[in-house]
């Protein structure tokens, strides 16, 4: 067991921890913010530290809590709950420096603390979650959320809990709002501001589990039900659960183990669900540490919670602790639990309070516990979670209304003066019938609340004269008027001086309260007199913040009529168009012709063209080269604008397919500032956008023309020498999105840029490209000799070799591929047209041994101009592309018969491998079109890789996550047949074949040779053995027929080729149907 622990929280679970670690017999050190000094934990504890900063920051400063607990020689810090309770890299921190940390393990944190995490935890697990998405990167993924689920959706802090950080939103153009209300109350409680978002569940309740592990074994202590929340804070809480049936109860449980041995859970946890009335749920999310709640399961269980965790991070095992955990008895009696809370009911809801308690009494007798950091004469802090008291009632016999009863009763003991709390509207809650039924949901509370009070008469103490509250009144001359503050608060900002004129709707001051700031607005126009509050004071509720004399004038001054053009550009707002002018093409007129001179689009255009009919914005517009020392700002605003590459998410045929599927992350180099390079702020850039893209799971496009890296961005000498820990070549390398890593060059393109270009999952490129590791000064430098650029690594001759996947003419050309292959990955083209499929009967050649053009095959059997060929100048073997069928895309690939006779040569099985590999990722129907008579053989193929780049194709085939649908358009032998299906003819959705169809182990020539041989020879001339080889050849070929071969069931069918359509949109319906 630990010696000495650093409590890392305040208030009553402060206090909590306190008690428990004195009753182990552990010395205790507390923390507290200097504005925070009066808080009663601070005094339960041995030893009390003041921290470094002010109000929440002061609890969230990681190393400012590591050295309090080093230098008072803790050896293990309880973080309690909120604040850095739920922070992987708190946990973390604690390990580095020898500490301690109570509650899981970091990467049990990682997991758990993040919602979204625990999300996919919790299905891998086998436990059915809601729709949702997240982490969310922007408004526009949250649109896209809501969209999708067709809403409501539930906005919510990836990190913390308490109700902080989360937003019901029911209609699309409330997100906005919602979204960075979010952001802000999530980053001001938790320190982080990453939310999700889930489908939005009616009528349910809230019923959580609480287990507990010791890293190898996992219990549980039976559930609580939080269904009585407001703004989803919670506010009551029972155990065990009402009225919830004993096989559900079962399910939970079990459900909640399956997490907690999935996260090899080391200490205590919350496991959430919502339950609907027919007993199905979902989860929620995991709580991996002590909960506001924890004192109702305290109660039913005999447990100490607290003692639990301390034991439970010292190292004891559950059966160490106590055998019964193991095996938890069924609850004794029931419990519940009332927050008591600072805040009051307006006509415009409710308002957060605070100020100083003059009259502070609490209820006691059997079965009621109260926790609490209140007393009288403290003065309660806005910037801190509102909760005062804990009322906690336990009733060993009569049920639910024995302890509903009792709970009331406790609330009607209370006495607190000074403050507003919501004392009446518990007690009015809990004398409701629906209560005492428990017939409950999420949504009980916020649709009675209008109703709830409780009789003034009906409270259980005296109330004497000495008990008052009055809010600090300032004197305000007569014929003045006063703002008043409309809460307690941190005064955060005073817009406006003495002598200075507002209007009526104009913002005055800002008051900071329970961590949300709100605006002071002008009721009238008036000229102030007098200001009594500066930045930082603390206000009281009503207390006057300044004076002002009435103005009743009819007339406009500027600021109205300012505000009512909505075209007049303020200063500000000047300043920066002029400054964004700089890094638009207009201002650079002859870096655009020259550009223009050599056929070339600029950057800026060629992004413009990729979101046609969408939109873009641009993130790093501003950034210039890391060249400040050298040649100053107003020189590289000129020279150097966005640093080189423009970088942001922009939306991609978005008209044809939605905005849902059409973001994108866009990166693009642009050669007219210094060539294209590399920059540190551009490499900053990159990183940013290609994270971004990593975290929304984007497809990118990177246009990728440019020289390599920088070597003369000098800001940075004596701090950085090489750059080589920068991330962009390696997260771009792993990043995976909706679809494809798509890059495009037009130009020079060498080095750093070379190497991005070549990690694209599909690289498209002009024909006047030249792409290379090295430029032509490196390859001098490395005494390879003097070399012209457009020697080195020329477009057509990297498209032969299978670098370019796509070889075009122009930029626009590039472009409008660039939008083409996206098209693909973004779903069903509901436009289309096709050809007469009985055209595909005449295709294949009556004569076994002609060759014919495959493109025309996929051609007439694609959508009117929807095949795109990639690699065409590459293994040419193999035909791979995209094509849609009424509409749906799909991968295609097929034999060449016009090469070796259709055989698959190493360079044709190399291309099938990373063919298969890269729309296996994405999901794509594959649809094979197979006519070979097997690998390709002999001494000279051997000498390219044969047997390797084979076994890769089958490889890829057979690991294929999307299915593959089989047609044998002619010759399907040997194991090189397997191959285009997938390594097997039973693996395929469908395996079918054309009439023209053959089949078998091997070529029928070479199977008749090998098979008859003896036979053969024994024939008495040349004129003889031919004939029964053409004999034996016959007979193999009827036999290996596809009507034969479908009569022993070795394929699925023989089809009219004028079916061909049919088939396949069958297949990739049923792929898609859920």
């Amino acid at each position: 067991m630990f010696n000495k622990l650093l409590i890392a929280n305040r208030g009553e679970i402060g206090i909590r921890i306190a008690r428990t670690a004195e009753a182990m017999g552990l010395e205790t050190v507390a923390i507290f913010a200097p504005d925070d000094a009066k808080s009663l934990h601070v005094k339960h504890a041995d030893q009390a530290v003041e921290l470094p900063q002010m109000g929440v920051a002061g609890y969230l400063n990681i190393d400012a809590i590591l050295k309090i607990a080093q230098e008072t020689g803790c050896d293990a810090i309880h973080p309690g709950y909120g604040f850095l309770s739920e922070r992987a890299d708190f946990a973390r921190a604690c390990v580095s420096v020898g500490l301690t940390f109570v509650g899981p393990t970091p990467e049990t944190l990682e997991t758990q603390g993040d919602k979204w995490a625990a999300r996919a935890l919790a299905a891998q697990a086998g436990v059915p979650v809601p729709a949702g998405q997240g982490p969310l990167g922007s408004v526009a993924e949250a649109e896209r959320v809501f969209q999708e689920i067709d809403g409501p959706i539930l906005l919510k802090a990836l990190q913390g809990g308490g109700g902080r950080g989360m937003r019901i939103v029911r209609e699309i153009d409330d997100i906005p709002a919602a979204f960075s209300q979010c952001q802000a109350e999530a980053l001001a409680a938790f320190g982080s501001d990453e939310i999700y978002a889930e489908q939005l569940l009616r009528n349910v309740r809230h019923v959580e589990v609480q287990i507990l592990g010791d890293g190898q074994s996992v219990t549980h202590l039976w559930e609580r039900d939080c269904s009585l929340q407001r703004r989803h804070q919670k506010v009551v809480e029972i155990a065990p659960a009402p009225n919830l049936p004993s096989e559900t109860r079962d399910r939970l449980i079990s459900s909640a183990l399956k997490i907690g041995r999935a996260s090899q859970l080391q200490g205590l946890a919350t496991v959430e669900f919502l339950v609907s009335a027919d007993g199905q749920y979902v989860f929620i999310e995991t709580n991996p540490r002590i909960q506001v709640e924890h004192t109702v399961t305290e109660e039913i269980t005999g447990f100490d919670l607290i003692e639990l965790q301390l034991r439970l991070a010292a190292g004891e095992t559950l059966d160490q602790i106590d055998p019964g955990l193991c095996d938890p008895a069924e609850p004794r009696g029931v419990s519940l639990q009332t927050r008591v809370i600072t805040d009051r009911l307006t006509p415009e809801g409710i308002m957060p309070t605070s100020g100083q308690i003059n009259g502070f009494q609490m209820p006691f007798g059997q079965g009621v516990r109260v926790e609490t950091q209140g007393y009288a004469g403290y003065t309660t802090h806005p910037g801190f979670d509102p909760l005062l008291v804990k009322v906690v009632v336990h009733a060993a016999r009569g049920g639910l209304p024995a302890v509903v009863r009792k709970a009331e009763r406790a609330l009607s003991e209370i006495v607190v003066t000074g403050v507003d709390t919501n004392l009446d509207l518990m007690r009015g809650l809990l004398q409701r019938p629906e209560i005492a039924v428990w017939d409950v949901s999420t949504r009980t509370l916020d649709m009675l609340l209008p109703d709830l009070s409780a009789p003034a008469d009906s409270r259980a103490f005296i109330e004497t004269e000495t008990i008052t509250h009055a809010p600090s009144m300032r004197p305000i001359p007569k014929g003045q008027c006063s703002v008043d503050a409309p809460m307690q608060g941190i005064v955060r900002e005073i817009a406006i001086k003495v002598g200075d004129q507002f209007q009526a709707g104009q913002e005055l001051a800002i008051i900071e309260a329970m961590k949300m700031q709100h605006a002071v607005v002008a009721t009238e126009s008036g000229q102030v007199e007098e200001v009594f509050d500066a930045v930082g004071d603390l206000t009281a509720q009503d207390r006057p913040i300044l004076s002002y004399s009435p103005r009743h004038d009819s007339g406009t001054d500027e600021t109205e009529a300012v505000i009512k053009n909505p075209e007049f550009i303020r200063p500000d707002l000047a300043t920066l168009q002029d400054r964004l002018a700089l890094t638009l093409d207009a201002e650079r007129p002859k870096a655009v012709a020259r550009r223009q001179s050599r056929g070339q689009e600029t950057t800026r255009d060629n992004v413009s063209a990729l979101c046609e009919g969408g939109t873009f914005h641009e993130y790093g517009q501003l950034v210039i080269a890391a060249q400040r020392r050298k040649l100053g700002v107003e020189a590289l605003r000129e020279i150097s604008p966005a640093d080189g590459i423009v970088t942001g998410l922009g939306s991609v045929n978005a008209k044809s397919f939605g905005e849902a599927c059409s973001q994108v992350a866009i990166l693009a180099y642009d050669s007219t500032v210094m060539a294209g390079t590399q920059g540190v702020f551009g490499h900053r850039k990159t990183d940013r956008l290609l994270d971004k893209a990593t975290e929304l799971k984007l497809a990118t496009v990177f246009l990728t023309e440019g020289g390599g890296g920088r070597p003369n961005d000098d800001d940075f000498a004596g701090t950085m020498h090489c750059a080589l820990d920068v991330k962009t070549f390696s997260d771009f390398a792993k990043l995976r999105g909706w679809g494809p890593k798509i890059t495009v060059n037009s130009g020079f393109c060498f080095a750093g840029n070379a190497a991005l270009f070549g990690a694209g999952d599909i690289r498209i490129a002009t024909r006047n490209s030249w792409i290379g590791l090295g430029g032509p000064a490196m390859i001098e430098a490395g005494g390879l000799g003097t070399h012209h650029p457009r020697e080195v690594g020329p477009a057509p001759m990297q498209a032969e070799i299978g670098l370019v996947d796509v070889l075009v003419e122009s930029d626009a050309d590039a472009i409008a591929i660039t939008r083409k292959v996206l098209s693909y990955f973004q779903g069903r083209d509901k436009e289309w047209s096709a050809e007469d499929a009985r055209i595909l009967r005449h295709l294949i050649p009556e004569n076994r041994q002609r060759a014919y053009d495959v493109r025309q095959v996929i051609t007439a059997m694609a959508d009117n101009g929807s095949f795109l060929e990639l690699g065409e100048q590459h293994a040419p073997g193999l035909i791979t592309g995209f094509m849609r069928i009424q509409g749906y895309p799909m991968a295609v690939m097929a034999n060449n018969s016009l090469h070796l006779g259709g055989a698959l040569d190493a360079p044709a099985s190399a291309k099938g491998a990373r063919f298969l590999r890269l729309v296996g990722r994405f999901n794509l129907p594959v649809v094979s079109l197979c006519d070979t008579p097997g690998f390709m053989v002999g001494p000279e193929s051997e000498t390219q890789g044969a047997v390797g780049a084979a076994c890769e194709f089958i490889e890829a085939g057979a690991t294929l996550r999307s299915p593959i649908l089989f047609v044998c358009l002619r010759k399907g032998y040997g194991i090189g047949a397997q191959a285009m299906a997938g390594g097997s003819f039973a693996n395929p959705s469908f395996t079918i074949s054309w009439p023209t169809g053959e089949f078998g182990a091997m070529g029928l020539e070479g199977g008749v040779r090998l098979g008859y041989k003896r036979e053969l020879e024994a024939q008495p001339d040349a004129e003889a053995r031919e004939a029964l080889f053409n004999k034996l050849v016959n007979r193999a070929y009827a036999e290996g027929g596809a009507l034969n071969v479908a009569s022993f069931y070795e394929i699925d069918a023989v089809i009219d080729p004028a079916d061909t359509r049919d088939w396949i949109v069958k297949g990739v319906a049923l792929h898609q149907t859920p």
